[in-house]
């Protein structure tokens, strides 16, 4: 074992008895040993394993539904399917056909003074990979990371939230079924399992959750020089230009504010509609929630915020805003009661806000959407520039200058245009944060790449002129360098 994983399990030393954390560090470095005494996997075992995490996914589709309904209280079973289930078989099926491009070693360019030598980038894989996932999407952010990393032919031990236990439990139950706990484990458990989980050298941390938590994951990462992929949130904006239709700006707007019940890392945090438009706007989203959603209390289809804890956070925030002078419309086609027992929220509407209210400084990540207004495309740019750069950004306009100027004097982790949400299903397209919402990316080639040790190998030719660089040192030397350096 290496120094740095012994020192791991010696600062472990006084969770002795907490079997989940023994157990914890047992799987760990029995995955570490064998990273190291053992050749890394072929692509045809690295396939099979993919074989396996797509039979047992598929055999559990039902399960996982009311795993997810169990722990929100009320989950969408369509959203599960769309949201969880249904990206983790696109990021499967994939990855494994473009699993053997992706493995090649690559052809890489050599200086012509080192030719007729050759070059090559060898990807090959970096061992054991940390994968700490969120609640809001508890199988996609959980399996989505793991597909990268047995791609790349690493072993994989997964931290689920302990907000969604029933969820957490499938999850364990299912790695067992499919994987040999020496190649994919899961560790349960709460914030003390956190907390020793993000403490164990593992040669790659990939995190998902919140700023705050993601800053102590990385602070832990550092004491054992882990690298890591850290995939957080914060205030992604939607930009609606003047020109752009309002209702299919709204509809598309709400679609993403709504999917999970805005709890999603990458839905639209705020819009900034046109000066005077407000009013227009709020109507549009009152037409589209009535005939997407008519009732919202018992609709299958309408998710519950997840806990007593996220419901009550989203309550005082709104009661800190109208404090301060914001308007809160609510919008309730059926004219429904919700008892805060349940969780459910009804789609809500912000006006007149101002920087000092919470829900204008914190990601808010529930059903909450505030509408702020700009004067043209310069001044919501100033706006969203002043401020941390956010997970997403969404613009709304078909003139093409104008896009490319929003892309061009804006940074955000993606972007969807004229659509939200859209950019995350894109294999082909690195998903990941800036600044304060993340550091890193994966999904397709890149999510291979991340969790890859790219390895730069030259291949020296038996005929070379390596000889001229050797000592005795003196004008001959001096004039190849005068040669190589013109």
């Amino acid at each position: 074992m290496s120094t740095q994983a012994a020192a791991a399990v010696v600062d472990l030393a006084h969770h002795r008895d907490d079997p989940v954390i023994t157990t914890l560090r047992t799987s760990f470095q029995r995955m570490h040993q064998l990273s190291r005494s053992e050749a890394p996997p072929t692509v045809a075992e690295r396939r099979a394993r993919l074989d396996a995490l797509e039979r047992v996914l598929r055999a559990n589709q039902t399960a996982i539904t009311e795993a997810c309904n169990a722990d929100f209280g009320a989950r969408s079973r369509h959203e599960t399917l769309l949201a969880d289930i249904f990206p983790t078989m696109a990021t499967l099926k994939h990855t494994r056909k473009h699993l053997a491009g992706w493995a090649k070693p690559r052809r890489a360019p050599v200086h012509w003074a080192f030719q007729p030598g050759s070059a090559r980038v060898v990807p090959q894989p970096l061992g054991v990979i940390g994968i700490i996932a969120p609640w809001n999407y508890p199988v996609q952010l959980s399996l989505s990371p793991l597909v990268a990393a047995l791609a790349a032919g690493n072993r994989a031990i997964i931290k689920p939230s302990e907000l969604t236990p029933n969820t957490s439990a499938l999850l364990a139950k299912m790695m067992t079924e499919a994987f040999d706990p020496s190649v994919v484990t899961v560790a349960q458990g709460g914030v003390e399992v956190a907390e020793a989980f993000s403490r164990l050298p593992f040669d790659h941390i990939l995190f998902t959750g919140s700023t705050r938590v993601g800053a102590m994951v990385m602070r832990a990462a550092a004491d054992n020089l882990t690298p890591v992929t850290l995939e957080l949130g914060g205030k992604s904006p939607a930009v609606i230009h003047d020109s752009f239709p309002m209702d299919l700006a709204a509809e598309r707007i709400m679609a993403g504010k709504l999917l999970n019940a805005g709890q999603t890392c990458i839905a639209p945090d705020y819009v900034l509609v046109p000066h005077g438009k407000t009013a227009e706007f709020i109507e549009a989203c009152k037409q589209v929630v009535a005939k997407t959603r008519p009732t919202l209390r018992d609709n299958p289809d309408y998710t519950a915020v997840v806990n007593d804890r996220q419901y009550l956070r989203l309550c005082q925030w709104l009661d800190d805003a109208k404090s301060k002078g914001a308007q809160v419309i609510e919008i309730n086609p059926a004219n429904e009661e919700f008892l805060a027992a349940a969780h459910k929220m009804p789609p809500t509407l912000v006006t007149a806000t101002s920087d000092d209210m919470i829900l204008m400084q914190e990601e808010i990540f529930g059903p909450i959407l505030p509408v702020l207004e700009h004067t043209g495309t310069d001044d919501a740019i100033a706006y969203i520039n002043a401020r941390p750069r956010p997970l997403a950004l969404y613009y709304f306009d078909r003139d093409s200058s104008r896009v490319n100027a929003v892309m061009q004097r804006t940074t955000s982790g993606g972007v969807t245009i004229n659509d939200t949400i859209l950019h995350i299903a894109q294999e082909d397209l690195p998903f990941g944060g800036v600044g304060p919402a993340g550091m890193g990316a994966y999904h397709g080639q890149r999510g291979f790449d991340t969790l890859s040790h790219l390895k730069g190998v030259f291949y020296q030719s038996r005929i070379n002129g390596a000889f001229l660089m050797n000592p005795p040192y003196g004008p001959r030397l001096e004039r190849l360098v005068s040669i190589l350096t013109a």
